[in-house]
């Protein structure tokens, strides 16, 4: 089996995957913009030959790489990246190249474009915020007539919070429309809850091999008001979420991915949505969770997703089960410009036991997840907050 992995290397944890990947007697294929020199080694080992293109932007340059594979080592069963920025390029090899095990181009639309995400859960009868989308200045005062303010505005097609704005006044409806971005927007009701993700690798019948919960904070918050960044990975998924996960899988069809899906959990009623402590449907990623988070997982539920998810590939079944302990893994950042009450050293003498990983943060990772990182492991969620106050505490 010939795998195509492109970006291998970032994060640079995703080693893993291409660890896994070769222990299952997979060919596994990278594509990438770095040299090849300057991955690490556990990839280099992993890897069965990597590809160097001057850009992954340019398609023809990762179209020449993958037919040079294929011409190698034959016909491609996979192309992955695991990334958002490349979903769309992978969706367009997959379909040059005719392989069937991932979204092709004839469905790529309705996992990056969010009013179509709205269509599908619609019509599955799973609950999500009214959208409307961004047209004339009428039709947005008639959208904010029906559903008040605040409103949530962001690109149509987008990553994380990049160019996501709330208004919550008509001086800001004003704004907004005084300078309408170019790009397709989509406006939405403000739902008050927490955003919490369904992350579950998924087999060719649409059905889980691995579920988890991870609770997060507003990114749009993190970036626009430069705060810092925590979340948390739960020990259980409660059953309402596991539920609407489920339902949101076989609605979109997604079958052989690892994918990332996000929910509200309404912290108040909310007519027509439901009462406070329901899920309700918010995006949908087709992707493993951003960062470390898979890591996250590892530890929060004593497994390896990363097997699981080479497994699902070889044999399209789970063959690892978890271990009897479960646990909190939290992820507390920091950023340049804050003041902090303790220093490295105190944070590392009170939770260096509990402490799984701790690191700068590469640069263009630093507005969102913060510049240096520590996450821990620990067995309550009054210890989970208390790790988070002595980290990120002024």
């Amino acid at each position: 089996m010939n795998f195509v992995f492109i970006s291998p290397n970032f994060p640079h944890t995703y080693w893993q995957f291409c660890s896994r990947l070769k222990g299952n007697m997979i060919n596994v294929l990278g594509i990438g913009d770095a040299p090849y020199d300057g991955l690490e080694a556990p990839l280099k080992k992993a890897l069965t030959e990597y590809y160097r293109v001057d850009s992954l932007e340019n398609y023809d340059q990762v179209y020449r790489a993958v037919a040079y594979f294929a011409h190698r080592y034959g016909r491609i069963d996979w192309i992955e990246s695991m990334n958002e920025y490349w979903l769309e390029q992978d969706a367009k090899l997959r379909t040059d190249f005719n392989v069937s095990t991932g979204i092709r181009s004839d469905r790529i639309s309705f996992i990056k474009e969010k009013s179509l995400m709205k269509k599908l859960y619609l019509d599955a009868g799973i609950p999500t915020a009214r959208q409307h989308v961004v047209t004339t200045r009428e039709a947005g005062r008639a959208f904010i007539d029906e559903v008040g303010y605040p409103v949530i505005v962001k690109p149509d097609v987008g990553v994380g919070a990049t160019n996501t704005w709330k208004l919550e006044c008509d001086a800001d409806f004003d704004a907004f429309y005084g300078d309408l971005p170019a790009a397709p927007y989509v406006m939405e009701e403000f739902i008050k809850g927490d955003i919490c993700s369904y992350d579950a690798i998924i087999d060719s019948r649409c059905e889980p091999l691995f579920e988890s919960m991870t609770v997060w904070p507003p990114v749009m918050d993190i970036v626009n008001r430069d705060l810092d960044l925590m979340y948390y990975t739960c020990p259980e998924v409660p059953e309402g979420l596991r539920a609407l996960g489920r339902r949101t899988v076989k609605a979109f069809g997604v079958d052989r991915r690892f994918v990332h899906l996000e929910f509200f959990r309404l912290t108040e009623p909310r007519k027509g949505l439901g009462e406070a402590g329901d899920f309700v449907a918010l995006e949908v990623n087709m992707r493993p969770a951003g960062g470390y988070t898979p890591d996250m997982m590892d530890f929060a539920h004593s497994t390896d997703v990363y097997q699981i998810y080479a497994d699902m590939v070889a044999f399209d079944a789970r063959r690892m089960s978890e271990g009897p302990e479960h646990f909190y893994c939290v992820y507390a950042s920091r950023k340049d410009g804050h003041h902090y009450a303790r220093s490295h050293e105190e944070i590392m003498a009170r939770y260096g036991a509990d402490m799984v990983m701790q690191e700068e943060m590469p640069p263009m990772n630093w507005p969102q997840m913060g510049r240096y990182m520590y996450t821990a492991r620990l067995r309550t969620f009054e210890e989970a907050r208390a790790f988070i106050e002595f980290v990120q505490g002024a």
